[in-house]
């Protein structure tokens, strides 16, 4: 994966790459920014169950959110194109080659894997219009990726080292984001924050938290940051039993000796507080809580949970 900061190192990224017909996929908001690059095709129905890329491209450069990238991994996978990412929010999906696929209501229509990531080009100064709600929800989704990297399998000194920088970054910039927004300096540092988390994702992989999360937003078309937002205490508390020294660790980079309540703390910035607030059926919750309890990101984490244990701690955040 080759990492670039700064909008103006795209085309040499292409070039290097070998990319000389780019399939563009970016939702209409990126029309007036100046990528330097000239798309031979493009898709700007964000998100989609429907893509394909043309026949006629030899790569894809995807332009936006969790969301938009997500969609150019259809076809990444599919046809075997590289992709190069441009995120524009604090998602980390542009260190997957996994992916859910949604429709334009955002409801979940299914998923896989096996998108070639080639490339990452980070850029600050397309974040400073995100909203304090999207901001902080994708940046609790990153927050998340750093900390179920510490207690996942897969986890390795390099991951680790990854996972606890990116956690104190998110956490030590996020409050003066929400609360100033337009301060290209704190915006910087939650992106960096954020792509070392990533960084840790890509290296290890996920747990309870993101299957839950998962689960109730792909059933109901919720943000996926803002349900991760709400999951993540509840797994951690629950995998504080097998995995407290790792949960220690994390709340160690955050600057406190309680991590859910300080994951709480940050995702109330956001005004993400109870799962009712978001129209959640409560007599839904054991069926959601199956769905979770199957997803690979529960199977991979350190405790098992049952469905009904899952449903539990679902309650628990309604």
């Amino acid at each position: 994966m080759i990492v670039r900061w700064g909008l103006d190192e795209l085309p040499r990224l292409l070039a290097e790459l070998g990319i000389e017909r780019p399939f563009l996929v970016a939702g209409h908001r990126w029309d007036n920014v100046e990528l330097g690059i000239e798309p031979a095709a493009r898709w700007d129905e964000i998100p989609s169950h429907r893509i394909e890329a043309p026949t006629d491209v030899d790569g894809i450069v995807a332009v936006g959110g969790g969301s938009a990238i997500d969609t150019a991994k259809a076809p990444s996978g599919a046809r075997g194109l590289p992709l190069v990412s441009v995120p524009t929010t604090y998602s980390g999906a542009e260190w997957t080659p996994f992916f859910g696929v949604r429709d334009p209501d955002r409801k979940m229509r299914g998923g896989g894997g096996g998108a070639h990531l080639a490339g990452i080009v980070y850029e600050p100064q397309l974040t400073l219009d995100l909203p304090p709600d999207v901001s902080a929800g994708t940046a609790l989704n990153a927050l998340a990726h750093s900390a179920e990297a510490l207690y996942h399998p897969a986890r390795t000194p390099e991951s680790d080292r990854a996972a606890v920088e990116g956690a104190e970054l998110i956490a030590g910039s996020l409050p003066a984001v929400v609360e100033a927004g337009e301060q290209l300096g704190p915006r910087t540092t939650l992106l960096k924050g954020a792509a070392r988390a990533g960084e840790a994702l890509g290296r290890s992989g996920l747990c309870l938290g993101h299957a839950m999360a998962q689960a109730i937003g792909g059933r109901y078309g919720l943000p996926h940051g803002a349900m991760n937002a709400l999951c993540l205490p509840p797994a951690l508390r629950f995998n504080q039993p097998v995995a407290g020294e790792e949960i220690e660790e994390l709340g160690k980079a955050m600057g406190t000796d309680d991590a859910p309540a300080k994951v709480e703390a940050l995702a109330r910035l956001g005004g993400f507080e109870r799962l009712r607030d978001f129209g959640v059926p409560q007599d839904e919750l054991d069926e959601v809580a199956e769905a979770a309890a199957v997803r690979a990101g529960a199977k991979a984490n350190p405790r098992p949970a049952s469905p009904a244990e899952i449903a539990e701690l679902y309650r628990s955040i309604y």
